[in-house]
C-alpha cells in the first residue's frame, strides 16, 4: 500500500540494526541500506527526545550532497532515559550488567526519534515508551548478558528476547519502539511525504 505510493522514490535506511531492517521489510517497503560513520556526540544540556532528535538529524549530515531528488533518507536514534540521564549502548559486558541492574525494579523510558530527509527538507518525529522491570537478581542479569547480545542495544537489553519475557511487568506506549523503531510513526511520516508531492 505505502510501497505503491512510494514506487517512484528510493528509500535509504542509514542503520546497521537488523531489527530496523526487519521492521521495514515487515512494512513491505522496498529500501536500500547505506551506512556512513558519524560521531554520536550531543550537547550536554539536551534531555530525552532533544537528544534523539539531535542525533537522528546528525546521522543524516554525512549524506548531504549525496541525495538525489527522489531519495528519502531515514535516520533514527534510540536512548533509554532513567533518573534524568541518558543510557546508550554498553561498552562491554560489565557495563551491560550495570546498566540492566540500574533498570531493575524501576520504570524507565525508551526514547526514539526518526528523521526523514527528502528534497533538502527534514521531518523529525519522536515517541516515548515507558517500561517497568521487576526486581532482577544478579544471577538473572548475568544469564541474560552472557547468553544474548546486549552490546548493540540501548540500555543493554532487547525486549523481544528472554529478558523481555521474564522481567518486564508493564509497558506503556509502542512495543516496536522498544524493539528499535516506532513503525507507526515512520508509516505516518512516509505517508505525509508521499501525499505532499
Amino acid at each position: 500500500m505505502l510501497n505503491d505510493k512510494l514506487k517512484d522514490f528510493n528509500i535509504i535506511l542509514a542503520s546497521a540494526s537488523p531489527r530496523r531492517h526487519a521492521f521495514l521489510k515487515d512494512m513491505h517497503l522496498d529500501f536500500e541500506i547505506r551506512l556512513k560513520p558519524v560521531e554520536e556526540i550531543y550537547p550536554e544540556q539536551l534531555k530525552r527526545e532533544e537528544i534523539t532528535d539531535f542525533l537522528s538529524k546528525l546521522k543524516a549530515e554525512p549524506f548531504a550532497g549525496d541525495l538525489q531528488s527522489n531519495d528519502i533518507l531515514i535516520t533514527s536514534d534510540t536512548i533509554v532515559w532513567l533518573d534524568d540521564k541518558a543510557i546508550g549502548k554498553p561498552k562491554d559486558l560489565d557495563d551491560a550488567f550495570n546498566m540492566i541492574k540500574s533498570l531493575s525494579n524501576k520504570t524507565h523510558e525508551v526514547v526514539t526519534s526518526i528523521c526523514c530527509t527528502f528534497n533538502a527538507e527534514q521531518y523529525i518525529v519522536n515517541t516515548i515508551t515507558k517500561v517497568t522491570f521487576k526486581s532482577l537478581s544478579d544471577e538473572e542479569i548475568w544469564y541474560y548478558v552472557n547468553h544474548f547480545k546486549p552490546l548493540d542495544k540501548a540500555g543493554a537489553y532487547g525486549i523481544q528476547e528472554w529478558i523481555g519475557a521474564v522481567a518486564i511487568t508493564s509497558i506503556e506506549g509502542s512495543y516496536n519502539n522498544v524493539v528499535g523503531l516506532p513503525t507507526h510513526l515512520l508509516y505516518k511520516t512516509l505517508n505525509s511525504i508521499a501525499d505532499s508531492i
